[in-house]
């Protein structure tokens, strides 16, 4: 089991360490450069100020994962919608670390007045569709051969969750 906590700029490294496998050994990620630590860092600081980014440590208070709200789209009305990503230690699929770091999150951005959070995800990805259709997420779309990595085109599928009750009245995000 992980501990899971808010994210400092102190995690930036851990986290680009965490990150960089899925950008440079797989089509998970459509960056072709890993962030730097200061870079990363940077990503951290814009997601706590209007988001969340929270990390996962395992029992020695190493971090094992992250996972993140942000924008989901510049124009103002998509303000009550957020996009969330969660990434894991390559060879922690299926320990509780993604659940647990998810199930953290949502309530978070829920707390600062989003509404919907949307989930993309290269595919084929199994071990991130069912993650998400455990935690409630729906379908709502696939983007075909939108993204060209590896010598190749790679589709993405987003999902979506309703973080409140529609009839739950607006309070602008903070």
């Amino acid at each position: 089991m992980s501990f899971v906590r808010a994210a400092t700029l102190d995690d930036a490294a851990a986290c680009a360490a965490v990150y960089a496998p899925y950008v440079t050994d797989t089509a998970v990620s459509f960056e072709v450069e890993p962030p730097s630590a200061a870079a990363m860092g940077e990503r951290i600081g814009r997601a706590l100020e209007r988001y969340a980014w929270l990390v996962a440590e395992d029992g020695d208070g190493r971090v094992v994962g992250y996972a993140y709200g942000g924008a989901f789209a510049p124009r103002a009305a998509y303000r009550f919608s957020c996009e969330v990503s969660v990434y894991l230690e390559l060879g922690r699929r299926r320990t509780g670390a993604g659940r647990a770091l998810y199930t953290a999150l949502l309530p978070a951005l829920a707390a600062r007045g989003y509404r919907r959070a949307f989930a993309g995800m290269t595919l084929p990805n199994a071990a991130s569709a069912g993650l998400h259709r455990a935690l409630g997420f729906e379908p709502s779309g696939i983007h075909r051969q939108v993204g060209y990595k590896d010598g190749a085109w790679h589709d993405v599928a987003w999902l979506q969750k309703s973080l409140a009750p529609d009839d739950t009245p607006l309070v602008e995000p903070r």
